[in-house]
């Protein structure tokens, strides 16, 4: 089914066991949603709840039921936590005044994310402004929060930074950014940016790099970033930083170019807690055995040091 997308979007609304709500967010999101959503019912401890994804074309059924198996599968949950599936056509205004309603700032330790139309008090830490999008790239999801913490603890104003995967582009604006307050710092008065610093993105998405260029240019670093569409190669040069907040069937083949152009820090995310186990066996048969592991909700990020890197500072 398909819409024109100057009318409005469709909503897929699911009733689910509470318990099972964040497998059926991942699947929305797997599903290409722009968006999605809860609601509680109105309850502080509902039994079920309604997970909403909104698409500009609605998928097709079979495509739906097979994310959706696949996810509660990933997850630990049966069919059966599935209560009612239904779906329905929204209007532009709609779907902007539920987003304006439900998406608020997210802060980490230096970052706050917040979507443009949010007012943000005075604060000394560093604001990222994000249009509405997929919800892996506002910044409100545990992954991009776990990547988030992994650049203001890890990234060192200077060095180079791949994002694969750029989605919105938020990670990599947050190493712009970082490098920003660097310079002001260093040289208040300067306008000419840290020439050291080179900061990519990619995404095997057209429509992502195009979102993540707009939000580039909405944070106003949009000449200090370089987005394209596609992935890493063979042919990618090596960054000091690199990050890949993706899911683990797409990290896991390329994993070994992931670290071989990764000359300080690699961090990897969009890996459930359950596959934890996973990830490090794959790690320790690539003979890295330093992996550290951050937890947030049912998600893991895994931060790998260059051990080499280390001998040299």
């Amino acid at each position: 089914m398909t819409n024109d997308k100057n009318s409005g979007w469709f909503a897929l609304s699911i009733t689910v066991e509470t318990t099972a709500s964040e497998a059926i967010e991942y699947a929305l999101n797997e599903l290409g949603a722009l968006g999605t959503e809860i609601n509680n019912l109105g309850k502080k401890m509902p039994e079920k709840l309604t997970v909403v994804g909104y698409f500009n074309d609605l998928p097709n059924e079979k495509l739906i039921e097979n994310e959706l198996s696949d996810a509660l599968q990933i997850y630990g949950f049966s069919q059966s936590a599935i209560l009612e599936t239904s779906s329905h056509p929204v209007e532009n205004t709609d779907w902007l005044a539920e987003w304006k309603k439900h998406w608020k700032p997210t802060e980490t330790n230096k970052f706050i994310v917040a979507p443009i139309w949010e007012n943000v008090e005075n604060t000394e830490k560093i604001i990222i402004r994000i249009e509405p999008s997929m919800a892996f790239g506002t910044g409100t999801h545990e992954t991009t929060r776990l990547c988030l913490q992994a650049i203001e603890e890890k990234f060192v104003p200077g060095e180079s930074f791949f994002d694969v995967g750029t989605g919105t582009g938020i990670l990599a604006i947050a190493a712009v950014k970082i490098q920003k307050a660097n310079d002001e710092l260093q040289n208040p008065k300067s306008q000419i940016p840290n020439l050291k610093s080179i900061i990519v993105g990619c995404d095997t998405d057209e429509d992502s790099i195009k979102i993540a260029e707009e939000n580039a240019e909405t944070n106003q670093v949009s000449d200090r970033i370089n987005f394209y569409v596609g992935s890493i190669s063979a042919e990618t040069p090596a960054y000091d930083f690199v990050c890949a907040n993706l899911t683990l069937d797409v990290i896991e083949p390329i994993l070994p170019l992931l670290i071989e152009k990764s000359n300080r820090i690699l961090v990897l995310s969009g890996i459930l807690k359950e596959q934890e186990d996973l990830i490090v066996a794959r790690l320790e048969k690539a003979e890295i055995k330093n992996a550290q592991i951050s937890t947030f909700g049912e998600w893991i990020s895994v931060i790998i040091e260059n051990e080499k890197s280390k001998t040299e500072n």
